[in-house]
């Protein structure tokens, strides 16, 4: 049986949403939320999801509301008899918390994979996870795409000789080698280490990038603070320009005064999360992960492979 594809959004990610829908060849389903004095809400959905496969598309950034909401509409098609629900997670909040780096702390990634199976959901999508053994927290499939399909395109279109690809940590290592053994060029790694989260103690730089024009790659921006510091590094010790590209437009705190006053002479990111337009400078290029998306939604519903939409 054929069932029918229904698209729903959460509030945060309509944007991004609509282009989903618009490239799947399909539209957004209305749905009403309820809300009382109090801050609690419910989700409605205004058409009938019985026997339909259902996308509920939302990221997952912080504030937990964003989290609720999407567990509340998956809740709400589970018990109104959708026959699948696959939630469309553009950014997987809350997934670097993935292990217990010191005592008497959770794993916040397991306990909201488990909350997002005992909601209904029958399949996640999501893109650039921060640890890619975060999969294996999920009892339910789960389609981890990279965007490297989008910025391999983009980095080629650049056209830049003497091209070499950096790690702004030692953790991002492994990612900044599939670049580059992929473009064929070097890769250097920035070596940091912290006081506490988001504040660096100092910064070491592993390789040479004297007249190089650099890549800065990493899996998300939030207070810019380890980009712009292995940027302004890297430019010290002699590098012909630097750029950075990185899936998640986190961009908390000053971050954007951070990216306007620091060497990165653009920064590139995807649509996962909204940028905001109220701070938003010339340097910051945004790439929508919009038709990816929607390509392997068409996939998954044809139950055909979806092997071919990665490049590294």
């Amino acid at each position: 049986m054929n069932q029918k594809v229904l698209f729903f959004s959460t509030r945060s990610g309509l944007k991004l949403s609509k282009n989903i829908a618009y490239y799947y060849g399909n539209f957004l389903g209305k749905v009403r939320f309820l809300e009382f004095s109090d801050g609690e809400y419910t989700p409605c959905f205004e058409q009938s999801v019985r026997g339909s496969q259902v996308f509920l598309i939302g990221s997952t950034f912080p504030p937990v509301d964003n989290l609720m909401e999407l567990l509340l509409m998956c809740d709400a098609a589970c018990r109104a008899s959708a026959y699948n629900i696959t939630l469309v997670i553009p950014y997987f909040g809350w997934a670097r918390q993935d292990h217990k780096d010191k005592t008497r702390t959770p794993i916040a990634a397991k306990l909201i994979a488990n909350l997002i199976v005992a909601s209904g959901a029958t399949r996640v999508m999501t893109m650039d996870l921060h640890a890619d053994q975060i999969q294996g927290f999920f009892d339910i499939p789960v389609d981890h795409l990279y965007a490297s399909r989008i910025f391999i395109n983009y980095i080629k279109k650049l056209n830049l000789g003497q091209l070499t690809i950096a790690s702004p940590d030692m953790g991002g290592a492994k990612r900044a080698r599939s670049y580059a053994g992929y473009l064929g060029t070097d890769v250097v790694i920035c070596y940091k280490e912290r006081k506490k989260a988001n504040e660096i103690e100092f910064m070491n730089l592993i390789g040479d990038v004297r007249n190089k024009n650099i890549i800065l790659i990493d899996d998300m921006v939030d207070t810019a603070g380890t980009l712009t510091e292995a940027a302004n590094l890297i430019k010290k010790q002699g590098a012909k320009s630097v750029r950075a590209i990185a899936t998640h437009p986190v961009l908390s705190g000053n971050s954007y005064e951070k990216i306007h006053q620091s060497a990165i002479e653009e920064l590139v990111v995807t649509d996962t999360i909204p940028i905001n337009q109220m701070k938003q400078n010339d340097k910051i290029q945004v790439l929508s992960c919009a038709p990816l998306f929607a390509e392997v939604m068409q996939s998954v519903h044809k139950d055909e492979s979806i092997s071919n939409k990665f490049i590294i």
